[in-house]
């Protein structure tokens, strides 16, 4: 089978799409149309390659257990946006680097090399099969949004709550 041609027609169309959904979540892409049409032309080619949208800035192994943190949207998103104001390949931004208010600027990794993340995922399972998800829940802190009860657990609440769209003042911790 051929791989499809990435296209201006095939760029636009995913662009729109992604868009429609990032919006959905109280996201939103690059503004910078052609830094986001070249992302989404290496989303388009590692779904071609690999059957799924790899982030194009990471180096995908085209083993969807091992890449699936880094499925786009990828695990580390929420938390880029909410300290750097933006996602580490910059395809999702926040409200003010859309708006123009901050500029975007480079984000740190948060992915651990693969030893690392294998060691994580052992430890984790070892908690879910051992000691149930009392024990594996203290590895985050739940945010809960006062307005509509969404729950979710990281670091620090989402910059708008993906439900109901308030700002993240609007969390509080759940015990």
């Amino acid at each position: 089978m051929m791989p499809e041609e990435v296209t201006g027609e095939a760029i636009e169309k995913l662009f729109q799409r992604l868009s429609r959904d990032a919006e959905k979540g109280r996201y939103h892409l690059n503004p910078d149309r052609v830094f986001t049409d070249n992302l989404l032309r290496g989303l388009f080619v590692n779904e071609q390659r690999y059957g799924y949208m790899a982030c194009p800035c990471r180096l995908a192994t085209g083993n969807k257990p091992e890449d699936l943190d880094l499925i786009c949207p990828c695990d580390y998103r929420d938390a880029d946006i909410v300290e750097y104001g933006a996602c580490y390949c910059g395809l999702y931004v926040s409200e003010k680097i859309f708006k123009g208010e901050q500029k975007l600027a480079p984000v740190p990794e948060r992915r651990l090399p693969s030893e690392k993340r294998a060691v994580q995922q052992d430890a984790y399972k070892k908690v879910l099969v051992d000691g149930g998800f009392a024990t594996a829940r203290h590895k985050y802190p739940v945010w809960r949004c006062k307005v509509c009860g969404y729950l979710c657990a990281r670091d620090s609440p989402p910059e708008k709550c993906p439900v109901c769209g308030v700002d993240k003042e609007r969390f509080e911790p759940f015990a």
